[in-house]
């Protein structure tokens, strides 16, 4: 919290899964951030569905639309749901994100498509921050 304090923040995004006991982290998380006067950018939902590797069989294993309820709640705007695949884990761990390691996947759209909407949020508050910073000047000595 103190650190939300001491930097210049444009805003805050909220990433949950779809379970209550995440649900009611990304709650407080939420609330902190208000305290502090950090705008709400959006809520973000992890793992939101799972997708069979073999089957493509989809089942919300961690139940369904909890971030959604959330924005709803607090009238934020939902910025999107993330699946739980293998594929995403196995190329973060390779230290490839999903929208270099599988640009035409629809994993890597749902990525890009949150981006955008992250964007334009920020975009939207256009706050100048360059007061919040010290002055720096270079010297060749």
């Amino acid at each position: 919290m103190s650190l939300a304090q001491k930097v210049p923040v444009t805003g805050a995004v909220i990433v949950t899964t779809p379970q209550d006991i995440a649900l009611i982290d990304a709650r407080k998380g939420l609330k902190m951030f208000e305290k502090v006067n950090i705008p709400i950018l959006g809520i973000v939902e992890n793992m939101s569905i799972h997708v069979c590797s073999n089957c493509g069989h989809a089942e919300h294993i961690f139940g369904e639309g909890g971030g959604e309820q959330m924005c709803k709640d607090y009238d934020v705007e939902f910025l999107g749901s993330l699946p739980l695949e293998m594929s995403i884990r196995q190329m973060a761990d390779g230290g490839k994100p999903t929208v270099v390691g599988a640009p035409d996947s629809p994993a890597a759209e749902i990525y890009r498509r949150i981006a955008r909407r992250v964007a334009v949020k920020v975009a939207e508050k256009a706050k100048d921050m360059s007061s919040k910073f010290p002055n720096i000047v270079v010297q060749n000595t």
